[in-house]
């Protein structure tokens, strides 16, 4: 065996818990994105990371802490994303336009995000157990939204007679529908359309 001299003295780098987690909620991802939470399978998963099933186990013993692992990682990548765009101290109006570039970016640099939360909503309906861990975490989107919505009414960003609450649950569900490859192409004219009816009634257009 050939010997390279410097090279073999050098510690190698061992694989971190952390990474190995990561790995695994990445492998889980992409199986979901592509069959479903259906065809996700523990054996698909460890192929894909390289390691046995027994390693997996060892991380994730349980469905729930697989499921809880992915939605920890589908967080992650939204606080990551926020902190790229901080809202602190800006008026709704901008607050808004800096959610909708958020998830423009999103759609655009990791569509598999969307795709994930979405397919592990549409599961929560039926599996309490995805639901104690999903649903959340979509709770806290739409009551960001929320929270936007009633400072644009006290700001004068948005129109006063909205209900905060239906306005976040319209901007969630239109975001997330254009998500699906089908409609990615008509995300700008629901954002601008969203902008629109959410806007401020002016006095000429109420004469």
């Amino acid at each position: 065996m050939t010997k390279h001299p410097g090279l073999d003295d050098l510690p190698q780098r061992r694989e971190s818990g952390e990474d190995r987690r990561v790995a695994i909620a990445g492998a889980a991802r992409a199986i979901i994105v592509e069959k479903g939470l259906e065809g996700l399978r523990t054996r698909d998963i460890a192929a894909r990371v390289g390691i046995n099933i027994a390693t997996l186990h060892y991380h994730v013993p349980t469905k729930e802490a697989l499921i809880a692992l992915v939605a920890a990682s589908l967080r992650d990548d939204f606080k990551s994303q926020a902190l790229r765009h901080p809202k602190a101290g800006l008026a709704a109006a901008a607050q808004l336009r800096e959610e909708f570039k958020e998830f423009r970016e999103m759609v655009a640099e990791m569509p598999q995000v969307i795709g994930v939360l979405s397919e592990l909503v549409d599961r929560a309906r039926r599996d309490t157990t995805i639901a104690d861990i999903i649903l959340p975490m979509q709770a806290f989107w739409t009551q960001q939204y929320t929270e936007i919505f009633r400072l644009g009414i006290t700001d004068g960003s948005f129109r006063k007679s909205i209900d905060p609450a239906a306005a976040a649950v319209i901007t969630t569900a239109a975001l997330t529908d254009c998500w699906r490859p089908h409609r990615r192409d008509q995300l700008d004219s629901v954002i601008a359309e969203l902008e629109r009816a959410f806007a401020p009634i002016s006095d000429s257009s109420q004469g």
